[in-house]
């Protein structure tokens, strides 16, 4: 025999109160003044009976849906990179947590090169959207004109009446190459993501030449190499310089997971990290400190990035803010996958 469903009216019972003032509390209406002794009684009725709220009832009496949308763009077509980078689950966890304190659900949902951002927050009926390296602005055109409330993370040139929050990618970029100089090193390489106009990749891309020109070094079009942001072509990257008599003495890497196939691949081609060839990461997930050697990587603070995502398209929804454009610092960690050179 199925159980019976709880509903308002049995706290309203259990409680002794009207249904309307278990609606008020459970719905968090801040225009209705209750007593404090009331609200308790009703959330022991609550506990007591085990009562689950009903989403769907919810949002059709408040039309919102307490749903957020969590948007990660693919940018190649037919390729699963959402979670093949650590960054994204570490993201994806404190964005969550920071979403369930206030009351909201996420959907989370890779998006590919040709799918509309419109359409998928149409067919979930999302209150706002969180899209997490946007590098076209055409492709949020449409949600801005029929005022989702969204924001934009890792994404620049942008409209910035949207909300967004960044990191400072162009520094560090330079920190790293600057680093590499500082230790000795004079052929420097880089390897990333595709290069794009307004993305992440390019940003660091800045960096690592702004350091160079700072030092009086040629740019070498030979050190840079541009592939997906995963493993494998770390990998692949890495059996390819240790057979290469051209190969630069270090190498910055603009992704942690990136870097650890790098070394595995320069490991299978008999070559050694430092003694043979130094790397540089950026992110500083809990592998970078736990590989062999620890990875020397740009730290920047994801749970930190997440935490605000959250917190701005909320504010956005309840409409208590308008237009934030956060940039957060990053650092570099020292560690044990750079050799400093002595120079003649």
């Amino acid at each position: 025999m199925a159980t019976k469903r709880i509903n308002m009216k049995d706290i309203a019972k259990e409680a002794g109160v009207s249904t309307a003032t278990v609606s008020y509390i459970i719905n968090k209406r801040s225009d209705q003044v209750i007593a404090p002794q009331t609200i308790k009684k009703v959330e022991e009725a609550i506990k007591r009976l085990g009562y689950v709220p009903n989403l769907g009832a919810r949002a059709l009496a408040s039309r919102h849906s307490y749903l957020l949308g969590l948007l990660i763009p693919q940018t190649e077509k037919e390729t699963k990179l959402m979670f093949s980078n650590s960054f994204y689950g570490s993201f994806l966890s404190n964005f969550e947590y920071e979403a369930r304190k206030k009351g909201y659900n996420i959907l989370i949902s890779g998006t590919d090169v040709d799918e509309s951002y419109l359409d998928v927050a149409r067919k979930r009926s999302l209150d706002g959207i969180v899209i997490v390296g946007v590098e076209i602005e055409s492709d949020i055109k449409d949600l801005k004109q029929i005022g989702i409330p969204t924001v934009l993370v890792d994404s620049y040139g942008m409209d910035k009446e949207l909300s967004s929050v960044t990191i400072d990618d162009e520094n560090g970029g330079f920190l790293a190459t600057e680093y590499l100089i500082g230790m000795g090193h004079r052929t420097i390489g880089l390897a990333t993501g595709y290069l794009t106009k307004e993305g992440v990749n390019t940003e660091r891309l800045k960096g690592y030449e702004k350091a160079l020109a700072n030092h009086g070094l040629p740019k070498d079009g030979r050190y840079v190499y541009s592939g997906t942001i995963s493993y494998e072509y770390g990998l692949e990257l890495g059996l390819q310089l240790a057979g290469s008599p051209e190969r630069p003495s270090a190498v910055f890497v603009t992704a942690d997971i990136l870097a650890f196939g790098l070394i595995k691949g320069l490991k299978k081609g008999g070559l050694k990290v430092p003694e043979d060839i130094s790397v540089v990461g950026f992110d500083d997930g809990f592998l970078a400190s736990n590989m062999e050697p620890a990875l020397t990587t740009i730290r920047q603070d994801v749970d930190e990035k997440a935490r605000i995502a959250a917190q701005l398209v909320i504010d956005a929804i309840e409409e208590k803010e308008h237009g934030s454009n956060i940039v957060l610092p990053v650092s570099l960690v020292e560690r044990e996958s750079v050799r400093k050179l002595v120079l003649n």
